[in-house]
């Protein structure tokens, strides 16, 4: 599919956005829950654009920052879950920084497999 300029500056508002909603989620919790259902309210708006990869990166992030999440607040009683939750904040800054990074710089947040690499 051909997106003009016009579609992708809207589509990449969203990306946006959602990126904000998750930085977000660290105050309040329900913004990351609005960020998710934008991903996929928008997901065939952006399929087969640069930007699919952006909402594939975001709602990973979500469903994977859940799950371990999950598992540090149900480990707290051994204390192995303050490690896991540490962890876990540490990683989710990170992915909401690079995926911010390269939606600045106007790239994909995976490589194909052809073997090129970002410099």
């Amino acid at each position: 599919m051909i997106f003009d300029e016009v579609q992708q500056a809207e589509l990449r508002k969203y990306t946006y956005v959602v990126y904000i909603l998750q930085a977000l989620s660290f105050i309040t919790l329900i913004s990351g829950i609005i960020a998710i259902i934008i991903n996929y309210i928008k997901d065939d708006d952006v399929r087969g654009s640069w930007l699919d990869s952006h909402f594939r990166w975001q709602k990973a992030t979500f469903w994977y920052g859940l799950l371990w999440t999950l598992l540090g607040v149900l480990t707290t009683p051994l204390l192995v879950g303050y490690g896991v939750l540490g962890f876990v904040t540490i990683w989710l800054i990170y992915r909401i920084a690079r995926g911010w990074i390269y939606l600045v710089d106007g790239k994909e947040m995976y490589l194909e497999k052809t073997g090129e690499k970002y410099e």
